[in-house]
């Protein structure tokens, strides 16, 4: 790992800084009121969000084929066909994925605990934001929490050649910064991306946020350091460099 002290810390987004589960939770909920009140879907209207919800988990986005708008229109659009048959009906899906999108976005908030954390920590290191996911649906969830101003640097994925896990995005990360690898700590919580994108890269450490004290897989990523919420950091950061005192 290197003697050198923590210079930059790289955060994921979703679900890391912000409640991107819970916030499209609370949209499902919105889209069920509207199917079950206007439409008069009753126990339809769960099986169709539920439907939705294993198709965002299985998308596969390819942005010279289409857009990100049209993707998830038809996401609600087929859920609603395979779920009450009939004819596709496009307007009653645009209705839903927007009412879906805009009360997701509403509930996309940084907490006042972490951006006091950010502030604070921005004295000591640079920051940078780095998320994986496509252009458009990254710079609104940013634009909706309103976290530019907590970095030095916000890298999107889906703006990039290659996204997290691969090396180049980090290495692209530590360019802006004018930091290396070494000096770096990954922050996020999914193993496959953020952690295994930081090993990857060789970064001084990574830290696997895991709210829900998930056991992992033994094939998973093995991270460096394990907190059950990213307000721990600090702390962590501090023993971290500790450590390098004493090795040094």
């Amino acid at each position: 790992m290197g003697l050198s002290r923590v210079r930059a810390v790289f955060f994921d987004l979703d679900n890391t800084l912000i409640d991107t589960a819970g916030a499209s939770r609370k949209g499902m909920l919105e889209v069920i009121k509207l199917l079950q009140s206007k439409y008069h879907y009753k126990e339809e209207a769960e099986i169709i969000c539920n439907k939705v919800q294993v198709k965002l988990s299985k998308e596969c986005f390819h942005p010279s084929k289409s857009c990100i708008t049209d993707l998830r229109t038809s996401h609600w659009e087929e859920a609603i066909q395979e779920t009450k048959g009939g004819a596709a009906n496009r307007k009653l899906a645009e209705e839903c994925y927007f009412l879906w999108k805009s009360t997701r976005l509403q509930h996309m908030t940084l907490a006042e605990d972490v951006k006091a954390m950010l502030t604070e920590l921005r004295k000591e290191v640079r920051l940078l934001l780095l998320t994986n996911g496509e252009q458009q649906t990254q710079r609104e969830k940013i634009k909706a929490c309103a976290c530019q101003s907590y970095f030095d640097a916000i890298v999107v994925g889906g703006e990039q050649k290659e996204e997290k896990p691969a090396p180049s995005i980090f290495y692209y990360s530590c360019d802006l910064l004018g930091v290396q690898p070494g000096d770096c700590v990954m922050v996020g919580d999914t193993l496959e991306t953020d952690i295994q994108g930081g090993l990857n890269a060789g970064l001084k450490a990574t830290v696997w946020i895991n709210k829900n004290g998930m056991v992992p897989l033994k094939s998973s990523p093995r991270p460096h350091y394990i907190v059950s919420s990213v307000l721990e950091l600090p702390a962590l950061l501090q023993s971290i460099d500790c450590k390098v005192s004493v090795s040094a």
